[in-house]
């Protein structure tokens, strides 16, 4: 008996400290798995914010691009095709800003704003070839605005099924 005596001390010790060492474990555990928790919805929510920032970018992309916009861009003294290389040059530049986007974008909005990107543009092309290449720029940029406003306003189509989107995605 005196030999075990001797293990009493830490026996007992040992009897105190088991139950801590469960509750420090236990405690360890829950703080990691809601740490994991709390990433996972920041994670989600930045998503939803980059899903919320690039429809907002696109609709503003679209919004730039409508020939009412565009035609106020620019010196009144360009040439009409001057006029039609740099709105381009800038439809583009800007749309190649926003590529990135489509990562949040559905398929079909992507669509809609490549569609709706590349209208505008041939719309330019195909007012200059029906006017010539001697007509004056305001002349120029008021049948542009015309025949757009003449035909189906596919921007504002585009705009609006982003808008529907995003009230789902909401």
């Amino acid at each position: 008996m005196t030999g075990f005596s001797g293990y009493l001390p830490y026996a007992f010790a040992l009897i105190i400290a088991i139950p801590f060492l469960v509750l420090l474990r236990q405690f360890v555990f829950t703080y990691i798995r809601l740490k994991e928790q709390e990433l996972k919805m920041l994670s989600v929510k930045s998503n939803s914010g980059n899903k919320t920032q690039s429809y907002e970018r696109m609709t503003l992309f679209l919004d730039r691009i409508k020939p009412s916009h565009l035609i106020q861009k620019f010196d009144k003294g360009l040439a009409v095709h001057e006029f039609i290389f740099l709105t381009e040059k800038s439809v583009n530049e800007e749309f190649d800003y926003n590529s990135s986007q489509q990562l949040y974008l559905t398929a079909n909005s992507w669509k809609n704003i490549v569609d709706s990107k590349n209208a505008v543009i041939s719309l330019l092309h195909q007012t200059y070839e029906a006017m010539g290449a001697n007509s004056d720029l305001e002349e120029f940029k008021t049948v542009f605005l015309m025949t757009y406003m003449e035909g189906e306003d596919y921007i504002s189509a585009t705009i609006q099924d982003l808008r529907k989107e995003i009230i789902i995605l909401a």
